[in-house]
Formats: structure tokens, sequence, C-alpha cells
């Protein structure tokens, strides 16, 4: 199929979008912080089944923005000063306009960029989407084939996400890859970077699955916190390789923080510090749900990330006045519990990515997937693990709880010593686990 065939089935922008007609206030810089990175779940509507997906989409939202609506969007993301809109999903090319958006964001000045699996990534498609200015997408890629194809749930998906790199760079685009770690692909990483920078990759983002919507369904997906200390060996080797091989390992926020690699991991993205400096949450990106719901971190839903609504305020009053947004630019280490709180990098750190803490122990300000914590408390003699203590609901973003269980790393001393539980208020006795009972550090 030849690009004007493509053009004929595909809506193109024509012209730029007509001007919005609501004013937006120009704050002068310095007075507060500008939203460089939208990320934007342009429909739920999904061609997958993945069992790590926190808005368990599937099907598309009963009340999505229009293509008038997500227009006028566009015009107040760049207003509001984003430099980068990056579209998710569920799958953005499974609606009809999202070309008709990503020349919108271009025309606007901004990096349009996309978040993809990749399965109905057509050569049709990966052309439209160059011709409209996409500058970059990020085609997930779950480790080895039988791994992603487990947690993909749909037949040939591993396939289909190689043969996606190969239609977008032949259409011209730049692409990259991003991947899960969880208790799978962990041991994969090494194997996966070879397949991907034989594709021409220039980037490859690493994150940690989150236990909330499905995979909070799945607890046998999630990484122990213990197990950090043989994944950052493995990432030792991965950086290794990456560097000979020319791809970019792009840390996000899940993975830290302030062990021996964070120079390595964060050195070319943290100019100015070299290292992890805080949740970008509400005070450098926002996220975008398909009905217009604004939300301080990308990667959380629920009524204590929402600031708001676009149908009922602008971008720039929720992004300046919404009470979730203010609370996360206005921590402080009193606001850090457990661990964290008497940790010499809490100032600095704040407990690491929102999106860990959160789903996991109810409440930001305690992150045990830190690697200087899984390092000091092993110099110690011990270790941390997760376990549910209640299942998640069956909503998008749902979070259960967990508890946080600390204890003796060698089993013999796991067998006679009660171990101490962190998180959620709990005082019951630990079945076979010695004398002694459970101790709760939020009793």
């Amino acid at each position: 199929m030849s690009l004007q065939d493509v053009r004929r089935r595909l809506p193109i922008v024509d012209a730029l979008p007509k001007p919005r007609t609501r004013a937006i206030p120009l704050v002068p810089p310095g007075e507060m912080p500008r939203p460089r990175l939208a990320v934007w779940e342009f429909t739920l509507a999904c061609d997958q089944k993945c069992l790590h997906c926190g808005p368990r989409a599937g099907h598309r939202r009963q009340d999505e923005l229009s293509t008038e609506e997500a227009l006028a969007l566009v015009d107040e993301l760049a207003a509001a000063g984003v430099g980068e809109v990056v579209l998710i999903g569920g799958e953005a090319y499974l609606r009809n306009d999202f070309i008709l958006v990503i020349r919108a964001i271009r025309a606007a000045g901004m990096d349009a960029t996309m978040t993809t699996g990749g399965y109905n990534l057509t050569p049709e498609r990966a052309e439209a989407m160059v011709e409209a200015g996409i500058t970059s997408v990020s085609v997930s890629i779950d480790g080895l084939e039988a791994s992603h194809d487990l947690v993909r749930a749909v037949p040939q998906s591993w396939q289909r996400a190689f043969a996606a790199l190969r239609h977008l760079r032949a259409a011209g685009s730049k692409i990259a890859v991003n991947t899960q770690i969880n208790a799978y692909t962990r041991t994969e990483l090494e194997e996966l970077l070879v397949l991907i920078a034989a594709e021409g990759v220039h980037s490859w983002q690493l994150q940690l699955t989150v236990p909330h919507g499905n995979a909070a369904d799945h607890p046998e997906l999630i990484v122990q916190p213990y197990m950090f200390l043989e994944l950052f060996d493995a990432l030792d080797r991965v950086l290794r390789r990456a560097a000979a091989l020319k791809v970019r390992i792009w840390p996000a926020n899940s993975l830290g923080y302030f062990g021996p690699l964070e120079q390595r991991l964060r050195g070319h993205l943290k100019r100015r510090t070299g290292h992890y400096d805080g949740c970008d949450a509400g005070s450098a990106a926002l996220g975008i749900e398909s009905d217009g719901t604004i939300k301080s971190c990308p990667s959380l839903g629920g009524p204590t990330n929402i600031g708001g609504s676009i149908r009922e305020r602008s971008l720039w009053e929720i992004w300046t006045q919404a009470r979730e947004f203010r609370e996360l630019r206005e921590r402080t280490v009193e606001d850090l519990w457990g661990y964290c709180r008497e940790c010499y990098y809490g100032p600095t750190c704040l407990g690491g990515c929102t999106a860990v803490s959160e789903p996991l122990l109810g409440r930001p300000g305690n992150n045990p997937y830190c690697h200087h914590r899984a390092l000091e408390l092993d110099r110690m003699g011990l270790r941390e693990r997760v376990e549910m203590v209640r299942a998640a609901p069956a909503t998008g973003f749902g979070t259960g709880l967990f508890q946080l269980v600390r204890e003796p790393k060698d089993p013999a001393g796991r067998a006679t010593t009660a171990p101490v539980i962190e998180g959620p208020r709990v005082s019951r006795a630990v079945e076979g686990r010695g004398p002694g009972r459970a101790v709760s550090l939020d009793e």
C-alpha cells in the first residue's frame, strides 16, 4: 500500500487547529514549575490483554474526549509549556484520529512520541505517523518470547512487537524499546539487549512492574525487594554491554536509587546532579486519561491523584491549584516514614517513585524498591519482601494492600526470629516463625 493510499484511509490535518477561546494565564518563569512532559492515555481500547496493565485496558471509556476536545487540549498543553506529549493507551492507534492529534502536537511546537505494544502497528500506520511528524516511538517488549507472550496474553505478541519496530524504522521513525522488569524478565535483560540493539533502537527504558490494576491480581509477577541485589548485578553488565552497542539506558523513576550504579544509570539524564532527585509527578510531569481527567502521576489513578477534568477546569488551573498537585510539590522529609524517614538520602529522594510506594503500602514516603536500601539491609544480615494483605478492586489502577516483611537473609535465622512488619497496621502472630510476634512499625 502506498502512502497516498494511507492518506485516503487515515485522516490527516489539513490546517492548524483553531485557536482556543479560553485564555490561559502566562506566569513568569520561577513562580510556578511548568509541566515538561504530558503522558496521554489517548484511548483505553487495547488489542492485548496484559497481566500487568495498570488501567486494565481493553475497551474504550464510555466518554472519551472527542476529536475537537483533544485538539483543544493540545493547545492547552502547549500554552502550559509542555515540551513532549507521549501518546499511550490502551493503544493510541486504535483511535482513527490519532494522526490528527500527532500532527497538531507537532504544529504546536511540541515533540510527539508514542509508547505502544505494536500488535497491530502496520506499515501503513507507521508511514502515516512519520508523515504526521512523530518524533520517536517506543515499543513495549517484556523479555524474551515466552515471557513476553505470557504477560501480554495474546499469541505472537513478541514477534509482532519486533515487526512493529521494523515497520517504524522502515518508515523513517526513530525507535526505542521499553521493558517491564518482573519476576520473569529480570533474568533476561542481557539477552534482550542484544536483540533490540540489532533493530537499531536509540534508547531502552527499564521500569518495574507495579502491583496495581491487573498486576495486583498477579503478585507472582512482582520482583521482591531483596532481588534488587541480583537485579543490579545484571544491570551492571547491561550498562557495560549497552555502551558498547550504543544503546542509551533510560531508567524510569521506579528503578533506583543511590546505589553504586546511580551515576552510570542517570548521569546522562540528570546533568545537574547526576543522580535521582525526586519524583517528577505534579512538578514536571502530568498524566491525562482518555476522558480528560488530569492526574499528577501518569502511572497512577484514583482520587488521591486526580486533580480535575479538562471539561470542568482549564489545564493551567488544575496544574496550579489542584490540591493533588500541590501536595506532591510541597512534600518534605516530614512526609517520609518507616525506613525512608531515617535514610541519609531522604531529603533528596523523598521516598522515590510515588507509583511504587502508593500501590504497595497505601501512601507514599516509604519505598522498599531501593538499591541503596537493599545493600544496607544486606550488610546488616537482613532482607525485605512484600506480601499481599488485601486484593485490589476490579477497577482501573485499583490498588490492593501489601505489607513489608523485614527478616534475616539467612534461612536459619528466618526460622527462629520473628520478622518486622512495616506497612498497614498489623499486630498478628506469625505462625511457624519461632518465638515472639510480628512487629508493626506503624503501631
